[in-house]
This record gives structure tokens, sequence and C-alpha cells, in this order.
């Protein structure tokens, strides 16, 4: 018996009817909303899993015996393990944010891992029923953290290995003392030392530290048999959100959420043993970059923010999703931003902290005395690219516009990019897309509207072959409700569907969209075409998309004369390879280059 999906098919048209050059799923910003919205296309819509709702089989769990039990919320991180030995899909490991005491889930945050597969002929998800090792079956299964690694906390991002498809589950949100994980009772209940065994990393073995400190680590899992592995304590103890096993299986990338938020690279000895090897930060000052820090002493990794800063690390503004591109090799990064940095992390600057390049351009460029100044802000964040082979920073796409005041509707922009969070990749018919989740800090200065108080969150993709993207090059292609942020953005190794979770909406939207929800979107191999790149050499003039609806893409810079269906001058641009057309009322349109090419286009 197969597990019917909730599904909604989004108006499921043929191909043809959006032309040769394929369909267009971005769509325009919509400022408040009850459901999770998505491209009105011959894509299909899934609510693959509910939190709430779909229960997980859980195990013995503080002296509970195991069943069957509502899941947790806030959907976050999702990790997809490829299944390379029968014809199903592979396993997907949801992380839940949420900090609950559980009797049967367990205490403090959690992870839901389920194996799928395609429908044969809708390509449709379909949740596969299993039995583990440990005599669960069923088709949700809590990870069992509190048996064998004392709990979790927050558990936000996390890692896919490019190597293996690995997972680890990050506990974000950093914890200071006991009374803290406790929580009034709601969070995690145990407060006693706490010894680590099993880890099998050798500095960490048979110590016993405070139960608060057994928490803000890099947290692998087994997906397959939904256990943990082991905390990895010889990665420091950090508010850490993102991170990526490189294609050599020895070399991690990791980024803390954090202002200051510092980056860390950890080299295995052995490929796939990350139980031994050797820990560094990153010193951009420095000549080779990177500083090795004592991973063979336990105070070390407890306090590694502190040791770091002490030794002149750099310090980012919240680093959060880390990815590996294996198109061009290299690693980019989600900074997120944050309104009011210099309260943050002007201390740790006094204790040895440096700033980033491009944060001190961008105080620079603010006429603020520096990225210490009080009145420095970092609103929308940005894409960071890190070049493994220079080990150099570069921002790949600034968030904005960068508005110094708030915007009325009447003046928002149809295209915005406001605190980057989650980040991924897909690649369809051979062309590689960024995925990039939005996680509102605040709706001031242009991140909502004027009198807008709902911190509407978006995801868009982003062509890779484009060398200096802008804002306007976003393909816009879902939105989710009212007090939901978008997250855990996972493309499928088959270019065929998009995940990505709902997380904690407003209990007041309509089933499902009330609970936290992880959503498939498929259909990206039926038609998709992207943005033609631009080529000064080519003759003919292509538009994409075509019909529009706001902006117009083409495959070369020229001049160019707009016209109405009268026959009436609209307007003319001057060296553009993209046109706005979202001021323009729905109808057809001519398009005439310096050179007399004329192309009809259509706008919706």
């Amino acid at each position: 018996m197969k597990r019917i999906l909730f599904s909604a098919a989004l108006n499921v048209l043929a191909a043809t009817c959006f032309g040769q050059l394929g369909f267009d799923p971005h769509f325009d910003f919509t400022i408040e909303s009850e459901t999770v919205i998505v491209p009105e296309s011959i894509l299909q819509k899934q609510v693959i899993f509910n939190g709430g709702v779909d229960e997980v089989e859980t195990t013995d769990t503080h002296g509970n015996p195991a069943g069957s039990f509502p899941a947790k919320q806030w959907h976050d991180f999702i990790g997809f393990t490829e299944d390379s030995e029968t014809s199903d899909l592979g396993w997907l490991s949801v992380n839940h944010e949420m900090v609950q005491a559980n009797d049967n889930v367990g205490d403090g945050g959690g992870m839901t891992v389920f194996k799928v597969k395609r429908d044969a002929d809708t390509d449709s998800l379909i949740i596969v029923e299993q039995t583990l090792a440990d005599g669960r079956t069923g088709y949700f299964f809590n990870v069992d953290f509190a048996n064998n690694v004392g709990e979790t906390g927050m558990n936000c991002g996390g890692i896919q290995s490019a190597a293996d498809g690995r997972i680890w589950t990050a506990e974000e949100w950093f914890r200071y003392d006991n009374e803290h994980i406790y929580d009034d009772g709601e969070g995690v209940r145990d407060t006693l030392p706490f010894t680590i065994e099993g880890s099998g990393i050798d500095m960490a073995d048979g110590e016993t530290i405070e139960k608060y400190q057994n928490f803000n680590y890099m947290v692998e899992i087994d997906p397959r048999e939904a256990v943990a592995v082991r905390k990895q304590y010889n990665w420091g103890r950090q508010p850490f959100e993102g991170g990526v096993v490189m294609p050599d299986n020895k070399t991690v990338y990791l980024g803390a959420d954090n202002t200051p938020g510092i980056f860390t690279k950890f080299v295995a000895d052995e490929a796939g043993d990350f139980t031994v090897g050797t820990t560094y930060f990153y010193k951009q000052d420095s000549e080779d970059k990177w500083i090795e820090i004592d991973n063979s002493d336990l105070d070390v990794m407890l306090h590694f923010q502190d040791y770091a800063i002490a030794n002149g690390a750099t310090m980012f503004n919240r680093l959060e999703w880390v990815v590996y591109n294996e198109e061009d090799g290299n690693v980019y990064i989600t900074e997120t931003g944050r309104d009011n940095p210099a309260a943050r992390w002007n201390d740790e600057l006094a204790d040895g902290g440096v700033f980033p390049r491009h944060h001190v351009v961008r105080a620079n460029n603010q006429f603020a005395s520096g990225p210490d100044d009080l009145t420095y802000a970092d609103y929308y964040g940005r894409v960071l690219k890190f070049d493994v082979s220079t080990n150099e920073f570069s921002t790949h796409i600034e968030g904005g516009p960068n508005f110094g005041a708030d915007v009325s509707e009447e003046d928002y922009p149809s295209t915005h990019l406001s605190n980057p969070d989650g980040l991924g990749f897909i690649t369809i018919d051979e062309v590689t897309y960024m995925l990039i989740c939005e996680d509102l800090n605040g709706t001031s200065n242009g991140r909502m509207p004027m009198g807008y108080s709902n911190k509407t969150c978006e995801l868009f993709m982003l062509d890779m072959r484009i060398q200096n993207p802008t804002l306007n090059d976003l393909i816009r292609i879902a939105q989710v409700p009212y007090g939901a942020e978008i997250t855990g953005v996972r493309g499928t190794p088959d270019g065929k569907t998009i995940l990505f979770n709902s997380q904690h909406p407003s209990g007041s939207n309509p089933y499902p969209y009330n609970n936290s929800c992880t959503i498939a979107l498929t259909g990206f191999d039926k038609g998709f075409s992207g943005i033609p790149m631009i080529d000064k050499t080519v003759e003919e003039l292509t538009l994409y998309p075509n019909p529009a609806t706001s902006i117009v893409y083409m495959n070369k810079s020229t001049d160019v004369a707009i016209y109405n269906s009268n026959g009436d001058l609209i307007n003319v641009l001057t060296s553009v390879d993209k046109i706005n057309v979202s001021t323009l009322t729905p109808g057809t349109y001519y398009i005439q280059t310096s050179e007399k090419e004329t192309k009809t286009l259509i706008i919706q």
C-alpha cells in the first residue's frame, strides 16, 4: 500500500502553451497570502510532509515505549540522500527548529526522515513504507537523538555532503547556561552533567561537561535508520547553521549564524572519517587565510569563537547556508545580515576580530566611519562566493534594493531580495540554477511595503551562467503564507523537483498551510528553458519569457523601441539586455531594435 499525498496540481497545461522557449515559472510578488503560492504553469505542487499532523515512528524515549506520535514543527533544513540500490529516489531528512519538551519524540529540537520514490505516470513523489533495523515500521521516522547524543536544540540548517549524501543537522541558537536550555520546563528537562560517549573523537569521549555545553554542534545522522551518529565536538561549539562536505570527502566548510559569525574549515586525515583531522578558522588578512585551532583541547572547542576572535578571525554578519556548486567548483554562502551589526560585533572587534573587506567597502559607501559605526546597517544581506582555489570571498549577488527608508506600496519594486537564508542548486537541461530562500529580519526599509507587518518570504532561482547577476535576474518561484519563513530548499539530482519548507505559518491559515509543511514542486524537466544568455554575435533577437508579466530578457544587448498594438511609441531604451514591462497594460506590443528587427511581445 502506498501513502496518498495531499496534492494540488496547479492548472496543469500543455508545454506548448508557453511557446517554443518553454514555460516561465516567474510570477508577480503578492504582498500577503494564506497559502503557498507557486507558478501557474505545468508544475505540480504537493505537500508531502505536514508537521503536527503526520505521525512519526519513535523509539523508546524517556522511559516511554515506542509508538506513533505527531511530528514536531518548524521545518527547516532538507537533506537528500540518494538510493543507489533500488529504483526509489532516496531519503529526505527534515529539521525541526522548534524546541519542545516531548515525552515521546524527545526534548529540544528534532528531525524527521522518510523515503520517497516517483510515481511512474505523473512524476509526483510517493512516500515509501519502510521497516528499519530497530523494528520501526511506517512512513515517517523520528531521528533518535535522546538515546544517542543527549538531545539536540534548535535544529536549523545542516550539511549535505557533496561526496556521498551524508547528512548533519545544525544546532543553531546558542545556549549559555542550563536555565537557557530548560526554558521553564518547555525545552530540555534533563540538565544533569553530560558524559560524552561513543563519538569516536578521542579528546571528547569520557569527558563530562555541563548539559548546556552539549548543544551547538553539527550532529551527523543516518537517514536510512533514523538515528543520530555523533556530535562533532572536534569542529567546535558554535551557533552553526550551514556547512558542506566537499567532493574530496575530507574538507568541510562551516558557517555560524552569529554576529560575528566565524567561517570554519575542517580537513579529515582520511576521506570519510571526520573523527580525526585539523580544524581552522578563516582570517582574511593572513597569508594563508586559514589559522589552525587546537581541536585536541576540549576547552578550546567549547569556547571556539573566543579563541578564534582573540587570534584575529574574520567577522561576518550571520553566515547561514553553505553549499557547493558542482558546475564551477566553488562554495556559496548566504550572509543574512542584521539591522545593527555594530551593536553585536564591536566587543569582538576590541578583542581582536577583523572585518571582511566587503563590509569595510559598504560602510565607506554609506558614509559611515566603518562597520563599527553604530549607524552602519546591513538590512538586506547577500550571497557570497568563496573561491576554493584562492580562499577569497566576493559578493555574488547583493540583497536590496538598498532603501534608506520605508517604501510605499505604490513605489515598491517588482523584484527584491531581503535577508537570503536557505541556499541550494538544481541543474535543469545542463543549466545550473541557484535556489535562494528569503528570511526577513524585519519589514522596514523596503523589506516589505510600508504599512505591512507580515514578513512575506519568497523563493528565487538564479541562472548561474550570468556572470554579474542583478536583482532583475531573479526568477520568483514560490511564496509562503502569513507568518511563515521559506526554508530548506533542495533540488533533486534528476532536475525534476524543487523541495522547500513553509516554516511556522499562522495557525489561522487554511489547512494544510496552518502547520509547517514540506512541499515538492515538480515538472522543471517539462519545458523550462530558463533565460537566454546574452551573445552580442547573434543576429536574431530572442525574448524570454513571452508572454511576460514583469521582466523580459533578451539574448543580446541592443537599443530597442517599444510600440503598442496601435503603433504608438511607448519607450526607447539604449544598450539594454532586459526590459521591465511590469507597468505596461496587458496586451500586444512590438519590440524593434536599432537594426530594424521587430518582435511581437505579449504582456499578461
